[in-house]
């Protein structure tokens, strides 16, 4: 390595670095390219250098310099017929930095915008249904953290929280397999949250239940959690009922 890296010869040292990117040998390709890039950088071949180079960090699973080679070659040649396949690489890259679900999730979130942007962009792309599975795995592991952050809020007895949480979780995935589950979490939530107010708060919380209930109702009229809800909403009801008649016999006296 010493004797190629001190050679004048740019030539000499393009064709190694080529060997050792054919052998697999990345490490070592990626030092050569390294030091022969400015030789290159006003040819023709600075393109194919380029990516090999990016590619060579790639392999060697360096994801974050990967990721800002990908980033620099999108940049440096958007006319370039590898450009779609440099959009998708880099999407992937931070979709294969995506921890699990219990731990930060801002590479989730990168590799969602960059592997929409590709989707929505390629539409006809060979690399669209792969982009799309990964979209979906993406978006499983955002709701169960998601999820998870409500359930802690409920098992903590943060049941305002939980409640909204809960609801914000159905906002954001109505189309998930689980949401008539999330709804009621929901409802439950704000009962427990209404049982544990004040006084003077109670009626106008167990009234945002019943509210609760209904759209649950609306929504989901065959769930398996229907009665469930209307257990909730008969709950809520009496202790309306209970409440106004105290609230009576108190003006009375």
């Amino acid at each position: 390595m010493n004797k190629i890296l001190k050679s004048k010869d740019p030539a000499y040292k393009l064709k190694m670095a080529e060997g050792f990117y054919a052998k697999k040998k990345y490490n070592k390709a990626q030092l050569v390219f390294d030091d022969i890039l400015p030789y290159y950088k006003t040819t023709p071949q600075y393109q194919d250098i380029y990516y090999k180079y990016a590619y060579s960090a790639y392999y060697q699973k360096d994801y974050t310099m990967a990721e800002n080679y990908f980033k620099t070659f999108l940049e440096s040649f958007p006319n370039s017929p590898k450009y779609e396949e440099m959009e998708y690489m880099r999407a992937y890259i931070f979709y294969l930095q995506s921890p699990k679900p219990e731990l930060d999730q801002s590479n989730t979130f990168k590799a969602i915008g960059a592997m929409q942007t590709f989707v929505n962009t390629h539409p006809n792309s060979v690399r669209l249904g792969e982009a799309n599975r990964i979209l979906e795995e993406l978006q499983k592991k955002r709701e169960i953290k998601d999820y998870k952050s409500a359930k802690l809020y409920y098992d903590m007895g943060y049941y305002r929280a939980a409640g909204v949480t809960f609801a914000t979780l159905l906002d954001n995935f109505p189309e998930s397999q689980s949401a008539d589950e999330y709804k009621l979490m929901s409802v439950k939530s704000y009962f427990l949250f209404a049982e544990g107010s004040v006084m003077d708060k109670k009626t106008e919380r167990y009234n945002d239940v019943l509210t609760a209930c209904r759209e649950f109702l609306d929504r989901f009229p065959d769930s398996k959690y229907k009665a469930d809800i209307e257990r909730y909403s008969q709950l809520s009801t009496s202790q309306i009922q209970k409440l106004s008649h105290n609230e009576q016999i108190k003006k009375a006296s």
